[in-house]
């Protein structure tokens, strides 16, 4: 087997074990934190709320709160993997082998994929014991899911080669990936908003890939498809480039 392939392989086996083997900490809460939201934000205040675009509230607030788990299970699981090779110096040993950078990107960012989707497919499920939503196009759930993961993965690693403590690593989603989340349209439409906030919503990412994934589910969105899939792209492309650019350098993982 080709050893580029093997060192990939071993990357990926690596961190789908490590994020199975503590399923009760990785998966599980992200499950009943989510039903926490269908059940009060879905039955509680939608019945008081009503239909949202012409569609019924819980059905419109499941796409958002289900990428909302792909995204921080993504990036959880990247920057907490990576930082912790880096506190344990076990980096040093990925980095001094004939592993190629792009590898350790791919390799890393493949497992942070899987973890999103796995937990978005059991908070999917999760969400049929509230509704019975329908799937609009499945390709476009599978494609939106798989690159939002992509980026959002990609952004835990550079985190992770910043970060130089434990308190570090949680910084970007305290105060910058929760507050962009909330405030991408996961519980309403941006057509609610006076015409600034209209304007404002479109400088952030999050909101391309929660219509986009919207629109997969109900075929409904705020904004077109072409943009929603050109948005994601282009940040991906940019962030892998400057996690090529940080590993080149050895930029944070130098002593």
């Amino acid at each position: 087997m080709n050893p580029t392939l093997i060192a990939f392989l071993t990357l990926v086996i690596k961190e789908v074990l490590r994020f199975a083997r503590i399923w009760l900490q990785t998966i599980l809460p992200a499950m009943v934190t989510t039903a926490l939201y269908f059940l009060i934000f879905g039955q509680l205040i939608g019945s008081q709320i009503g239909d949202m675009d012409g569609i019924r509230y819980m059905d419109y607030i499941v796409p958002g709160l289900i990428l909302m788990t792909v995204i921080t299970n993504s990036y959880g699981n990247v920057v907490s993997s990576f930082y912790q090779a880096k506190y344990h110096h076990h980096i040093e040993e990925i980095l001094v082998s004939p592993t190629p950078n792009y590898i350790i990107i791919v390799g890393y960012t493949a497992g942070g994929i899987l973890r999103g989707l796995m937990v978005g497919i059991a908070v999917w499920l999760i969400s049929l014991i509230f509704t019975k939503i329908s799937i609009h196009n499945f390709w476009v759930i599978l494609s939106v899911a798989t690159l939002t993961a992509t980026l959002f993965s990609l952004a835990g690693l550079i985190n992770a080669i910043f970060a130089k403590s434990f308190d570090d690593i949680t910084i970007i989603p305290n105060f910058v990936l929760t507050p962009l989340t909330y405030l991408g349209g996961i519980f309403y439409s941006i057509s609610l908003l006076p015409g600034f906030w209209q304007k404002a919503s479109l400088l952030n990412p999050i909101f391309y890939m929660i219509n986009g994934f919207r629109y997969g589910f109900l075929g409904v969105s705020d904004i077109g498809l072409l943009t929603s899939y050109s948005v994601i792209i282009l940040f991906i492309i940019a962030l892998y480039i400057y996690c090529l650019y940080l590993l080149r350098t050895s930029t944070g993982l130098r002593p």
